[in-house]
């Protein structure tokens, strides 16, 4: 079984930085043919030209707002690569105490990430079924095991992704496609410094003051950086990886308490 991912189409969102961009760039080296997906098209060009390639590869970029669920639609009819990786991947909302919340703010998150996730997978998956092969990746958040303080509408909503993902890789399974999860902990992304200036501003602390006391409860002492959640992510769209289906896979250095 080969263990790279040569003449794969993979559908990479929320691919202009961060985990996105970390991951596209891996499949890239691991031979994928990347689609990298965004809002920005400048950025999405700019990183386009550094994708490793071969002369066999080819990659592209869609411009897709995923805050946008109508626009988004009808940019999928346009749509007509087959695609055999779809890396579901979407930034978070603010933080904030879940009282105080406005009902909508949870409509909108829902759509975003579940709600677009299932337009996507309907689109993608005939593709996959018809090539016998397909890897659908979410990357959302270790608050599925351990909701996290002052992320309250994320962690409501990414749960609600994790039993999506449970369901779905349970029906689709028989034809070669897997379905799971990577649940990035505190990452070294812009995500990551909105989050700690949040805290910054709710406690009254220092920035340093206010990481170390995350750090402690990281057992390795440090924040994970994109590129090591990638390698999970790339990982479990390896032919390989076959038999992993179905499961949420923490990359937060020990961070939550659930086994």
């Amino acid at each position: 079984m080969k263990n790279n991912l040569k003449n794969i189409n993979a559908f990479v969102g929320g691919s202009s930085k961060g985990i996105g961009w970390a991951t596209a760039d891996e499949l890239a080296q691991l031979g994928a043919n990347v689609t990298l997906v965004g809002r920005n098209e400048q950025t999405l060009k700019e990183k386009l030209a550094l994708l490793t390639k071969t002369d066999e590869q080819t990659h592209d970029y869609i411009v897709l707002d995923y805050t946008q669920k109508d626009e988004l639609s009808n940019s999928l009819k346009t749509i007509t690569k087959p695609y055999q990786i779809l890396i579901n991947n979407s930034g978070g909302p603010a933080g904030g105490n879940i009282a105080e919340e406005d009902p909508e703010k949870f409509e909108a998150v829902f759509s975003q990430h579940l709600v677009i996730n299932q337009m996507l997978v309907q689109k993608f998956l005939p593709d996959m079924q018809a090539a016998g092969f397909g890897r659908i990746v979410n990357i959302i958040s270790v608050s599925v095991k351990q909701p996290i303080v002052g992320l309250g509408v994320s962690n409501t909503i990414r749960w609600a992704v994790a039993s999506w993902a449970k369901t779905l890789s349970k029906e689709i399974a028989k034809f070669g496609i897997t379905v799971n999860n990577v649940l990035p902990g505190y990452t070294s992304t812009g995500r990551l410094n909105e989050v700690l200036e949040s805290k910054v501003q709710a406690t009254g602390s220092s920035r340093t003051e206010v990481e170390n006391a995350i750090l402690k409860d990281i057992p390795t002492g440090k924040f994970a950086t994109p590129e090591q959640v990638a390698a999970a992510v790339t990982f479990l769209c390896l032919p390989i990886s076959a038999s992993i289906n179905g499961i949420n896979l923490p990359v937060d250095g020990g961070l939550s308490m659930s086994l």
